[in-house]
């Protein structure tokens, strides 16, 4: 139809022209096509029928009508009052030119969009699926007990979320793990004491030897009690030393197989970790003094190992030195190294070598003591040494790199020159 319109257009143009005969001729000719020019009052000379022309002239509106084997359209073209019809006859066989080739077109838009839709669609769906695969082996390994496995959250927002909760429900798991172990063992230091009084009580009541002497059967009643009172604090005290070990090497390997990264604040753990140990100092009047931890002093070292560390050195303060004996913890800075100094007024430390090897500390340590002292110092880059104190007992110091300031070349004065003897005194190791 377009054909049709624009062959009646190019006759119309040459009507309103006012083109003669011959010029109406040129234009059909032009046009080309079975075309037809009704004038006005002119008898019907092509397809259409006289009312079908008459109805076209008064509506003075473009008329189509089916035929045999076509389409007629009649066109209306009005010049000083007079109404020319113009009649342009479309075979059936030119309507359908094209039409395949459009619905071929169709077609392909149509095949090409479903494909592209199926690609967008697979992609997203792969992502999805294996967000939802790693979310899926992550939890199986969390249940299994590996605390330490985290995932990349990715796919779709909602599995991206559940990523995110996942991870934060890991650390939860971890943070209320160690925490748990953490205050048993806090506890189990806290139960020595008073076992140690017991203990000391237990020694001083009388002899519980049943084998030499003769003694009436309430002296035998008597000492067999005193035997088991002695033998049911020895069997405590084994299981609380027990249970320190247990939970202080669980944590340790936790830490060691997920190391914390980043620095401390040496002050603020020495306040945190005082806070806690100045309860029990009060209940044995132990004298004691913060010296130095007012201010921010980073250190290169895990929050929870200097902690753990601090804990081991002055629950050997509490358990190898007598009730009443005062202690100093304090912390300074110099040279790019920052020292963490525990002094007490006890009897000292007879042999400080062995006691700084692991499991040979004195008086039936745990075997955890100086040992995790010195492995957290070791790993910043430091050293743990014993020395006599002012005090007159032993003073343990951790020496541990400023994470703000770095370490300056050895000099033969001050902490470097002192942490560069030790090393240089320590014996070569035997291949």
């Amino acid at each position: 139809m377009a054909a049709a319109d624009r062959r009646s257009a190019t006759v119309a143009g040459a009507i309103a022209a006012g083109a003669g005969r011959s010029g109406l001729e040129a234009a059909a000719a032009a046009a080309g096509g079975d075309l037809t020019v009704h004038p006005p009052g002119a008898p019907p000379a092509g397809r259409a029928e006289a009312a079908d022309i008459r109805q076209a002239a008064r509506s003075r509106a473009t008329i189509t009508k089916d035929v045999d084997g076509g389409v007629l359209r009649l066109h209306p073209v009005t010049v000083n009052g007079r109404t020319t019809i113009v009649e342009v006859y479309v075979s059936d066989a030119e309507l359908a030119d094209g039409t395949a080739r459009d619905w071929w077109l169709l077609f392909g838009v149509a095949l090409a969009l479903v494909l592209g839709a199926v690609i967008v669609v697979d992609r997203l769906a792969r992502g999805a699926v294996a967000s939802a695969r790693n979310l899926v082996r992550a939890a199986l390994a969390v249940g299994g007990g590996n605390f330490g496995v985290r995932i990349e959250p990715s796919g779709p927002r909602e599995l991206a979320e559940a990523g995110y909760a996942f991870n934060r429900m890991a650390d939860r798991l971890v943070t209320s793990r160690t925490d748990e172990r953490e205050l048993v063992a806090d506890l189990s230091h806290r139960l020595r004491t008073p076992l140690t009084a017991l203990r000391l009580d237990a020694e001083a009541l009388d002899p519980d030897d049943t084998q030499i002497g003769d003694f009436s059967a309430a002296e035998l009643d008597r000492r067999r009690g005193i035997r088991r009172i002695r033998q049911a604090i020895v069997t405590l005290e084994g299981e609380v030393n027990q249970l320190i070990n247990t939970t202080r090497a669980a944590v340790a390997a936790q830490v060691a197989a997920a190391p914390e990264e980043g620095v401390c604040d040496a002050s603020e753990v020495v306040r945190e970790r005082m806070t806690f140990w100045s309860a029990l100092a009060g209940d044995q009047q132990r004298a004691y003094q913060v010296v130095g931890a007012h201010a921010r002093i980073p250190v290169p070292v895990a929050r929870a190992e200097l902690a753990a560390a601090l804990d081991a050195i002055l629950g050997n303060v509490f358990r190898y030195t007598p009730q009443g004996t005062a202690f100093e913890v304090g912390v300074s800075r110099r040279d790019g190294w920052v020292a963490v100094r525990i002094d007490d007024a006890g009897p000292g430390i007879p042999d400080p070598e062995k006691a700084m090897r692991r499991g040979q500390s004195n008086e039936g340590s745990t075997g955890l003591g100086l040992d995790i002292a010195r492995r957290a110092a070791q790993a910043a880059g430091g050293s743990v040494s014993l020395d006599r104190a002012a005090m007159g007992g032993a003073s343990v110091v951790m020496l541990l790199p400023d994470a703000e300031a770095p370490p300056k070349q050895v000099s033969r004065f001050g902490l470097v020159g002192r942490l560069a003897r030790e090393r240089g005194n320590r014996p070569a190791r035997s291949g």
